[in-house]
C-alpha cells in the first residue's frame, strides 16, 4: 500500500475469488505482538496484543489485577524500543500470585483474579436513553482506525451518556478494556459511572474488569455469555448486547435504559425506531 498505515496495522497482499473471477489487492492486516511487562524488574506477564498503547495497557492491566490502585503507585514505565515490553517500577513491592488463568478471550488473555469470588454490586446511578446509545455507537464507530483497515481488531469505548472520551483498539477484547483504564489513569478520568461501548463478546473476565473500573453500563455489538450476564445481575451491572442502530437487547438491571422499568424481565428487547 502507498499510505501510510496506523500502528496495529501491517501491509498485506492477497488474493480474491469473487463471482468466478480472481484479483489480487495490496491492503492491511491487523499486527499482533507478544508483550512482556516487567514490575519492578522482574516479569509478571506475557500476552498477545496490537502493538498500538502498550503502556496504557500495562498500566489498566495492573489495575484490573490489584497490583496497583492508581498512577500514584507508579514511579516510571518505560516501553522498550522494540516495543515489545513494558518495564514498571512500583513505589511498594509486588508479589506475583501463583495461580495464572487463561482468559477466554482472543489475543492470549491471561488474568490472577477469580470472578467467583464476592464483590461490591456497582450503585452508580447512571442512565442513558437509547438514541443517546445510538449516537454515541454511531460516534464509536466512525472513530474506529484500525477495523475499517484490517477487520481482524476489537475496540471499546469508555463514555458518559452524552459523549465519548477514550477509545482502544486491540486483537484481544479483554485487552482494550485494560488500555481505557491505562489511558484514564494517565489522563486522570475517573470511570466510575461510566459506561463501555465494544464490539467483542461479553464474556465473564470483560465484565469482571468493568466492575472493576465500576462502569454500570456495558453495550456490545455481539453477545453476552451465561456467566457474565449472571455476574451482572449480581453486580447490578446492566448489560445490552447485539446493538444496532434500531434494535438492541438488556440482559440484566434494565433500570439505567430510559424507557425501560427496572422490574422487566431479564432479557427485554428494546426497539429504538428508525434513527438516522
Amino acid at each position: 500500500m502507498s499510505e501510510t498505515l496506523p500502528p496495529g496495522a501491517a501491509p498485506s497482499a492477497f488474493h480474491v475469488y469473487e463471482r468466478g473471477e480472481w484479483s489480487q489487492v495490496d491492503s492491511a492486516i491487523v499486527d499482533e505482538m507478544m508483550l512482556c511487562v516487567h514490575v519492578n524488574g522482574k516479569e509478571l506477564a506475557t500476552y498477545q496484543c496490537s502493538p498500538v498503547d502498550q503502556e496504557a495497557m500495562a498500566l489498566g492491566f495492573l489495575r484490573a489485577e490489584g497490583f496497583i490502585d492508581g498512577i500514584a503507585d507508579v514511579d516510571l514505565i518505560e516501553l522498550s524500543q522494540s516495543g515489545t515490553c513494558v518495564d514498571v517500577w512500583l513505589r511498594k513491592p509486588v508479589v506475583k500470585p501463583r495461580r495464572v488463568i487463561q482468559t477466554s478471550g482472543c489475543g492470549g488473555g491471561i488474568t490472577f483474579d477469580d470472578l467467583t469470588r464476592q464483590r461490591a454490586p456497582v450503585t452508580a446511578a447512571t442512565q442513558v436513553s437509547p438514541e443517546q446509545l445510538a449516537a454515541l455507537y454511531h460516534e464509536f464507530s466512525a472513530a474506529q482506525s484500525l477495523y475499517p483497515l484490517t477487520r481482524g481488531v476489537h475496540a471499546s469505548a469508555l463514555c458518559t451518556p452524552d459523549a465519548m472520551l477514550l477509545l482502544a483498539e486491540d486483537v484481544g477484547r479483554h485487552n482494550t478494556l485494560d488500555k481505557l483504564w491505562g489511558k484514564a489513569m494517565r489522563q486522570g478520568i475517573a470511570t466510575e459511572g461510566c459506561l463501555i461501548l465494544t464490539t467483542g463478546r461479553v464474556s465473564s473476565e470483560m465484565l469482571g474488569k468493568a466492575a472493576k473500573m465500576g462502569t454500570p453500563i456495558v453495550v456490545s455489538r455481539t453477545s453476552p455469555t451465561s456467566r457474565s450476564v449472571a455476574l451482572a445481575q449480581a453486580w447490578n451491572i446492566t448489560v445490552a448486547g447485539y446493538f444496532r442502530r434500531d434494535r438492541f437487547r438488556v440482559y440484566s438491571a434494565p433500570g439505567r435504559i430510559r424507557g425501560l422499568p427496572a422490574g422487566e424481565g431479564l432479557t427485554a428487547l428494546a426497539q429504538l425506531g428508525d434513527l438516522q
